[in-house]
């Protein structure tokens, strides 16, 4: 991979994990308690399902960003864009789809059958 597609996905990198960092700093409210003993059952529900929503939401993002720093290391250390576990090089079209990737499209698929 030639150094202007190194620099152009280290552009779509920075620029997602900058809008996950903006999200964050947006989301940073904090997680509605769960449960309680105000309202209703229903709104007791509620408040339930939107504590574990914003709980899964908080760990996606962590996953993602760690994900994406791993990505910007590779880049640093020559060996984005190569499968970790087959060591062929990853696809453009998989690296478009997902830059922080770190398999090829067919280790990928042998690792969710």
């Amino acid at each position: 991979m030639n150094r202007t597609d190194l620099d152009r996905y280290k552009r779509m990198l920075l620029e997602r994990k900058g809008e996950i960092s903006v999200t964050s700093i947006q989301a940073s409210s904090p997680i509605p308690a769960a449960g309680g003993h105000w309202g209703d059952s229903f709104d007791q529900a509620n408040a339930n399902a939107e504590a574990e929503l914003q709980i899964q939401l908080h760990q996606t993002d962590a996953r993602l960003f760690r994900a994406i720093e791993e990505a910007l290391a590779r880049i640093r250390d020559g060996t984005f864009g190569v499968c970790e576990v087959c060591s062929n090089p990853t696809s453009r079209a998989r690296l478009e789809a997902v830059p922080w990737t770190r398999h090829c499209r067919d280790c990928k698929e042998r690792e969710h059958s």
